[in-house]
């Protein structure tokens, strides 16, 4: 059985890190559509976590769509 990398940390409680250094290869390596996908995560967490008021989570939340969607279509290209 393949043994899985130990897990150093989750960033926004949905993106593993596995090590100290691997942050800051993210942090270094960020290009718009990392800084997309981290930002829609940061978002869709503090959603969760009941950070926003209906009306601010109603614009969030299309706005996460709006962006998610784009990216999809950019993928597709």
């Amino acid at each position: 059985m393949e043994q899985q990398p130990e897990i150093f940390g989750k960033l926004f409680e949905s993106i593993p890190l596995h090590t100290e250094e691997h942050l800051d290869i993210l942090l270094d390596t960020m290009d718009n559509d990392r800084a997309s996908y981290f930002l829609i995560h940061a978002v869709r967490h503090a959603f969760h976590s009941g950070i926003y008021s209906l009306g601010e989570a109603e614009v969030i939340s299309k706005s996460i769509r709006v962006l998610s969607k784009k990216e999809k279509e950019t993928e597709v290209s």
